[in-house]
């Protein structure tokens, strides 16, 4: 069974990474879009079949998401199960996790995979149920990230985060707005995973339970929160800014 993507930058990405996953590509009729154009033109150099349709066709297919012209069938990506999280850990000396708990609107998983993939992380973790899907919607979003980091859905989170302190000692850091010390005041090196959890509700409580760390973000002005995608940068980077300090 197929899967389809759409946007100029989500069709740019899986040519540069995986051209061989393409199908089929749709185009919009009477379309002139330099960055389509051009984006045309190395689909046919792959001799990839274009199909022109209507708006109406294409609008249907994407569920009137922004497509920006251009539609494609893919081979499905690789599905990952949580039985593969010891292998990808012990595929790097400094394992970097980013689980997501309760994060349920797809553009925000986009979001967040887009940062995970800019940040280095290795892979994604969250759970089966209170977890929006990897779908269109977010692989547009993510910017050809979704090919890349690894998202693994798991039946219990709470297990699973057991197991990465248990048996890989992963240290877990939490972000909840009343923790007592900020991400800026934590020590986030070696192998580490951080937890993000929903707008508004945060992490659930066993979720928060399983961390060996809580810390906040710092807000200076009358906003009592982030979005959870801008918050999940700021984190990821904070770690990429002290892994690659010398002091």
């Amino acid at each position: 069974m197929s899967e389809i993507i759409y946007g100029i930058h989500a069709l740019q990405a899986i040519i540069v990474r995986s051209p061989e996953k393409l199908i089929r590509v749709y185009l919009l009729k009477n379309r002139e879009d330099k960055r389509l154009i051009s984006l045309v033109n190395e689909i046919e150099s792959l001799g990839i079949a274009i199909k022109v349709v209507d708006r109406k066709w294409l609008d249907d297919q994407t569920k009137g998401g922004v497509h920006q012209g251009i539609m494609a069938e893919i081979k499905p990506s690789q599905n990952y199960h949580e039985n593969d999280i010891p292998n990808l850990i012990h595929k790097t000396s400094t394992p970097f996790i980013l689980i997501l708990d309760g994060v349920t609107d797809p553009h925000n998983l986009g979001a967040c995979i887009r940062s995970a993939d800019a940040a280095g992380v290795d892979f994604i973790i969250v759970p089966k149920d209170r977890s929006a899907p990897l779908n269109a919607i977010a692989k547009k979003v993510a910017c050809g990230a979704a090919e890349s980091v690894p998202v693994i859905r798991v039946t219990n989170l709470a297990r699973t985060m057991r197991m990465l302190k248990e048996e890989h000692q992963i240290w877990i850091v939490g972000t909840a707005g009343e923790a007592d010390h900020s991400l800026y005041q934590s020590k986030l090196k070696g192998s580490l995973a951080i937890v993000m959890g929903a707008e508004g509700e945060g992490m659930r409580r066993l979720t928060k339970e399983h961390c060996d760390e809580l810390v906040n973000i710092p807000m200076a002005g009358i906003v009592s929160s982030l979005n959870v995608s801008v918050a999940t940068g700021i984190c990821l980077f904070e770690v990429v800014r002290q892994k690659n300090c010398t002091n």
